[in-house]
């Protein structure tokens, strides 16, 4: 069985969320996967409303350890990409 973990990020854009996985260690594969060493992240993105006037970019991000063992790196890879994005985004 895979370890999955899917995150949501406000405020920042694919572009910068496959930069910041590239910094991670990872390697874009496709327009919306990035793979690292033991890892996959597949991004996708919508516009969500934020009351009644504004919106925002909401980008989600699904990572997924390539075998059983990696899970503690996962975790690891999603801490280390969640606070690149806290940063940048809102």
């Amino acid at each position: 069985m895979t370890t999955r973990v899917e995150r949501s990020f406000r405020g920042i854009s694919e572009r910068l969320a496959i930069r910041y996985l590239g910094n991670l260690g990872g390697e874009q594969v496709a327009d919306d996967t990035v793979e690292g060493p033991a890892w996959t992240a597949t991004i996708s993105s919508e516009t969500v409303g934020i009351g009644p006037s504004l919106t925002l970019t909401e980008v989600t991000v699904v990572f997924e350890a390539t075998s059983e063992g990696d899970a503690d790196d996962l975790e690891s890879l999603v801490d280390q990409f969640a606070q690149k994005a806290m940063r940048a985004g809102g």
